[in-house]
């Protein structure tokens, strides 16, 4: 086995444990699957999945590692991302669904693709993150661009195995989670999460 392989063998069982750790993309999921059926919580996937993709990117050509050393251009990502967080959580929160949003329901409402993937893109630590963790699967002599672009797929990958798995999850309780007052606590419930974890980005330490 070449070190190649077990850096990626290594990596995508970190990588595993690392997403299905209950967090900020999982809750967001999950509640898009209960409240607006599997096909807008497919599309707040992607969207998280796409945004993770992008800052692999962004890593792999070295974009990243300027913003890390620019704490001005750390500070407007951060309180932008912070605001979005914030701005959401809040409208789950103390806007009321209108009647007729059932998870069945296929006209358009919110852009759940755009949402999850602002939600990861504004969010720097995810960033910073990537910046600490890949290059430490990245065995000497491999070219960094590629091996950080792989290692950002299965990353991605994994990630939307995971939101399969969520949202497939939901399907029994389709009905039950149909309930006004169930859609509102999922509702109140996600948007504190989406307040708590935008309050942690605005005053956390870089």
């Amino acid at each position: 086995m070449s070190t190649l392989d077990s850096s990626l063998i290594a990596f995508t069982l970190a990588a595993a444990l690392l997403t299905v750790t209950p967090g900020l993309d999982t809750a967001l999921v999950l509640r898009t699957a209960a409240a607006e059926g599997p096909r807008r919580a497919f599309a707040a996937a992607l969207g998280i999945c796409l945004g993770c993709l992008a800052w692999g990117a962004l890593v792999a050509v070295g974009l990243e590692a300027l913003l890390q050393a620019s704490e001005l251009a750390y500070l407007a990502l951060k309180w932008i991302g912070a605001a979005y967080l914030l701005y959401l959580g809040l409208r789950m929160v103390f806007v009321r669904r209108k009647a007729g949003s059932e998870p069945g329901d296929t006209r358009p409402r919110a852009n759940w693709f755009l949402r999850g993937l602002l939600t990861n893109l504004l969010n720097p630590k995810v960033g910073a993150f990537y910046v600490s963790f890949l290059p430490q699967f990245i065995p000497a002599g491999a070219s960094v661009v590629s091996t950080t672009l792989l290692l950002a797929a299965i990353h991605s990958g994994l990630g939307l195995a995971w939101f399969l798995l969520l949202i497939g999850a939901t399907r029994p309780l389709a009905k039950a989670l149909r309930d006004p007052a169930l859609v509102r606590w999922l509702d109140r419930a996600t948007g504190g999460v989406l307040i708590f974890f935008g309050a942690r980005l605005a005053f956390g330490r870089q």
